[in-house]
């Protein structure tokens, strides 16, 4: 099995950047897609970005493209998704998953515990 530990969480006010982390342990996630999703309090938890085994395909909610890029680093098991221009609609946990291709497409398997974001005005 995988776990999954995102960090990078935190404070920032409207117009920041965050860079998030998410470290994956157990096995190689080098040929697994990887996502990033959030939830907000009060709300179901949505689709933020994703990118393929090898990183040359992305995908972006519509609310964040040009703001935030999703990247790996698959030499040290790790993927990043960079928060630039950052609204306090941004707030909220941010979760890390994995799919490992066994379920069907964005079928996640694995999933970390969540960090935290918060946007202040």
């Amino acid at each position: 099995q995988v776990q999954l530990a995102e960090s990078g969480g935190g404070l920032v006010q409207a117009g920041g950047s965050l860079r998030l982390s998410c470290a994956a342990s157990g096995r190689t996630v080098s040929s697994y897609d990887m996502g990033w999703f959030r939830q907000a309090p009060g709300k179901e938890r949505e689709f933020v970005a994703a990118i393929n085994w090898s990183g040359t395909i992305t995908y972006y909610e519509d609310s964040v493209k040009g703001r935030f890029t999703i990247s790996r680093d698959n030499a040290k098991n790790t993927v990043y998704l960079q928060m630039n221009s950052l609204k306090p609609e941004d707030t909220a946990v941010y979760y890390c998953a994995a799919d490992s291709g066994t379920r069907g497409p964005l079928e996640y398997d694995y999933w970390g515990q969540g960090t935290q974001v918060t946007v202040s005005s």
